[in-house]
């Protein structure tokens, strides 16, 4: 119901109430049928239930079919009398173990929006019932009740108010406005049947905002859910969470693997039975073992652990540069953003009233003025002013210019005022100074001027003439063209203090002193962090609850925009149908005067288009945005609890530079990956390509046990190492992945394709030498030798996937420990005669070994060629 358009005696009928209140029966019934005054709980997933949903990813499910049919397998055979391991099922069990807890600690803090919510509600109101004045809880009020409201309250349910005397409430956490709003009880009237934007509903007071000047009498109208706080905690629980591009990709080549895996094992396991020539139970137990083989070689056992461990090794560097992740994918997706819808007030902007230019010829006397006729005192140890906004604001100056508002107090003690209200917009203030009475008064410039007689000017007072005040009337058009808030200051000598404070007595026959401008200033960081994300092809877009012409200014400043041509306002956007606005969504990099449901669709909106959309923001009123983008990213400093519990990353210093700095730690991140997933999908190929000639031509060339340690151990080191690796240098001077890209695109799956393959062929030749030295078992053990040493190796080619190994100027001190202990434990299994023989491994000489190394170094010069050529044909292309 709008009952901003009813007058207070209309409203009060409507919640059958008066200005006394409601009793105290009535009171109790109301609480038992409209429930308590509180936020509705989202639900809560189990730790039990984020485990198995940990379990749900594909990859995971075809390495548990791995697992099953290995200890079937294994167990059949024990029951005949053999003695398999279980080894290879338990490994693969512990990895799935692993990867699921990882997840689920990392997940554990999430989802706490709406208690944070409920945090931000004060714990006792003033209400009154049966005419009394009581304390009571915020959840017990109801509508109906009359509350009571000072500066410094906050507000416990939506209120219309009854009456009210110089009230400023800050809403900036609801409609994003930096300025507190200026309320007042009158009635208001929709314009051509447009809706009242929150932030200009005057006569409104809304659960969650602060009373920050003056005092006011309202009565209740909406409780709980009911609420506009309610309705943003009913949009952030409503809100789907996505997966991020990256999980999308890897859930796709998980697909891939499965059908891959089953697709080969089918044919080796018919294969086998069809040359063997028999279906016996003996047969078909042998045709088991070798297709899990083949599984095993065919699924990247540590892929996904190693992505897990990638993202959590960056996600703990991102950390240490201000920038928490919440959720590890949620490292990736940053890097990949196109989109970066920022709300303005304390992202973009310092949260904090600043006057950055004046007009005056005596800016001691402008500044004292200024101070003494505000309500806001000076903190002596933080020498930072508290109180209202724009107040403090003035406070600040002062002490900038040398003036202490806690001296000036003792020196001209304040012995009566006029308060500011919104009619005659001025507040004057009367002050003893020794034997002298002197009066201050600020407010709105063209009211200043209308009552100003004389102007100071040069020390001395001079007639205010129709030049002069032509002159500072255009002085606060140039300040007010820049978004400036002005003010202007005068000043007046009195014989002795006043019977009669009524401001039509004080506010005439003034000085003229001068005038200030004010901002809510930027970011000093924020410009450049804004053309550093254009030059990496990332659009910025600021959404505000602040006027269109605040917010266009501060966007022109910063480089966001050029014009107001790309501005538009919440009303304005409202007015748009979904296509429509769809259509001409690029044309606005800045939206004001918006509200929650605004915020959502703009983000949808870019994200429907295709767009990787990220948010930042601070306050309530951006945490369904938040939510619903791709990556939503918190302030820890200024931001609400309940956006920093909504967002995927939060930044510890609130410097939107930060995001920055994470854009390149995403993209960086996401390369490492993209090299672990060649340097480990190449290995796996080549053990299938390897093991399936071998099946076919009659080899038992590896065991699934040497497969999984060669795949858990001697990859999974380097492959981690990889994931460490630092940025190359153009990183941020390329335009973001498309969210349609594949992970194998840019050559990746070619560069799988032919590694993979010569890897394997090389395997094949040290299997068919050992064969020569030794026979059987002495094929696998140079088979497993040079496939170990040779996987190592390859992980020094695919530091970079584009430049040569040799034109690295950096140098990855993990991967060559990871190297280092990939060969240790390769020589372990190999040359120490009890693991060996565990292995089924025979001893192997020094010139076999050195074989094995030298086939293993081959592997350098045909990458090092592949690279060339791919060089060679880009340079071509670009001719």
């Amino acid at each position: 119901m709008k009952y901003y358009l009813s007058t207070a005696e209309e409203v009060l009928q409507k919640t059958d109430s008066c200005a006394e209140g409601i009793s105290e029966v009535e009171a109790s019934a109301r609480l038992e049928r409209d429930g308590r005054n509180k936020l509705a709980e989202g639900k809560k997933q189990s730790w039990i239930a984020r485990f198995f949903s940990q379990l749900c990813n594909p990859m995971i499910i075809v390495l548990l079919i791995a697992a099953a049919v290995n200890f079937v397998t294994v167990l059949i055979e024990r029951i005949q009398g053999g003695d398999e391991s279980f080894a290879e099922c338990i490994i693969i069990l512990v990895v799935v173990l692993l990867n699921a807890l990882l997840g689920v600690i990392q997940e554990g803090k999430a989802e706490q929006a709406v208690e944070a919510l409920k945090q931000m509600t004060a714990s006792t109101c003033k209400v009154l019932r049966d005419g009394k004045l009581l304390a009571v809880k915020n959840e017990d009020v109801v509508v109906g009740d009359v509350v009571i409201l000072e500066a410094g309250d906050s507000v416990p349910a939506d209120c219309r108010i009854l009456e009210c005397a110089s009230l400023k409430v800050e809403e900036a956490a609801l409609t994003g406005e930096s300025v507190p709003s200026e309320k007042d009880e009158g009635v208001l009237q929709e314009k051509d049947g447009k809706e009242i934007p929150l932030g200009d509903r005057k006569n409104m007071l809304y659960m969650g905002s602060v009373v920050v000047y003056g005092r006011a009498t309202a009565v209740v109208v909406a409780t709980g859910m009911q609420t506009e706080m309610g309705k943003i905690a009913g949009v952030l629980t409503a809100t789907k969470k996505e997966v991020t591009p990256l999980q999308k990709k890897l859930n796709s080549l998980s697909k891939i693997l499965s059908f891959v895996v089953l697709g080969i094992s089918a044919v080796i396991f018919a294969v086998t039975l069809i040359k063997g020539g028999s279906f016996e139970a003996r047969a078909i137990l042998d045709g088991f073992i070798i297709a899990v083989s083949l599984a095993v070689a065919a699924i990247p056992e540590g892929l996904a652990t190693v992505v897990t461990i990638v993202l959590s090794l960056g996600m703990t560097k991102m950390a240490k540069n201000n920038a928490v992740v919440k959720r590890l994918t949620a490292v990736e997706t940053l890097g990949c953003t196109q989109i970066i819808c920022s709300d303005k007030t304390g992202t973009l902007t310092q949260n904090k009233m600043t006057v950055v230019e004046s007009v005056a010829t005596d800016e001691g006397l402008l500044a004292r003025a200024m101070a003494q006729c505000s309500d806001a005192v000076l903190d002596e140890d933080t020498h930072q002013a508290k109180g209202e906004p724009t107040e403090a604001a003035l406070v600040n100056y002062a002490f900038k210019v040398g003036l202490n508002k806690t001296e000036m107090g003792k020196e001209e003690p304040r012995v009566e005022e006029a308060p500011f209200d919104s009619m005659r917009k001025m507040m004057t203030t009367v002050h003893k100074r020794g034997e002298e009475i002197v009066q201050y008064t600020k407010g709105a410039p063209d009211e200043i001027l209308k009552r100003c007689t004389q102007v100071w000017v040069d020390g001395k007072v001079e007639p205010m003439t129709e030049e002069k005040r032509a002159e500072y009337a255009a002085a606060n058009k140039a300040m007010a063209d820049k978004a400036l808030r002005v003010l202007a200051c005068a000043y007046k000598q009195l014989k002795e203090v006043p019977v009669d404070f009524t401001p039509e007595d004080l506010e005439c026959n003034m000085i003229f002193v001068g005038m200030v401008g004010m901002i809510d200033p930027i970011r000093p960081e924020v410009k450049d962090a804004i053309a550093l994300c254009k030059s990496a092809g990332i659009r910025p877009v600021m959404i505000t609850g602040d006027h269109i012409d605040t917010a266009v200014a501060i966007a022109i400043q910063l480089g966001i925009i050029e014009d107001k041509s790309q501005a538009i306002t919440g009303g304005a956007m409202a007015q748009m149908g979904d296509e429509e606005f769809e259509e001409k969504i690029s044309q606005f990099s800045v939206y004001a005067r918006v509200q929650p449901e605004h915020k959502v669709r703009i983000v949808n909106t870019w994200k429907k288009k295709g767009y990787i959309t990220a948010m930042t923001g601070d306050g309530v009123n951006d945490a369904p945005s938040i939510k619903s983008a791709d990556i939503g990213i918190g302030m820890g400093i200024t931001g609400t609890d309940v956006t920093k519990s909504a967002a995927d990353m939060v930044l510890q210093d609130d410097n939107f530079a930060t995001i920055v700095s994470a854009v390149g730690e995403g993209r960086r991140i996401y390369d490492n990956i993209r090299k672990t997933i060649q340097f480990l999908l190449s290995s796996n190929l080549a053990e299938v390509v390897a093991v399936f000639i071998a099946t076919l031509c009659g080899w038992t060339l590896l065991k699934p046990m040497h497969l999984l340690w060669i795949n858990l151990i001697g990859d999974t080191l380097p492959a981690i190492a990889l994931g460490m690796e630092e940025g190359e240098s153009d990183l941020m001077e390329k335009e973001p992945r498309k969210p349609t890209e594949g992970v194998f695109a840019g050559g990746l799956g070619l560069n799988v394709a032919l590694q993979g393959c010569f890897i394997g062929l090389l395997t094949l030749v040290a299997f068919i030498v050992g064969i020569q030295f030794g026979g059987q078992e002495h094929g696998m053990t140079m088979a497993f030798l040079t496939l170990s040493l040779t996987e190592t190796f390859h992980a020094f080619n695919v530091r970079s996937l584009e430049h040569s190994l040799f034109e690295s100027k950096k140098t990855n001190k993990l991967l060559w420990l990871a190297t280092l202990a990939a060969l240790v434990l390769t020589a372990v299994v190999v040359y120490v005669p009890p693991i060996a023989n565990l292995f089924g491994f025979t001893a192997v000489g020094w010139i076999e070994t050195l074989i094995a190394v030298c086939l293993s170094l081959m592997i350098f010069s045909f990458v090092e060629t592949q690279k060339l050529i791919k060089k060679i044909i880009k340079k071509r292309k670009k001719k």
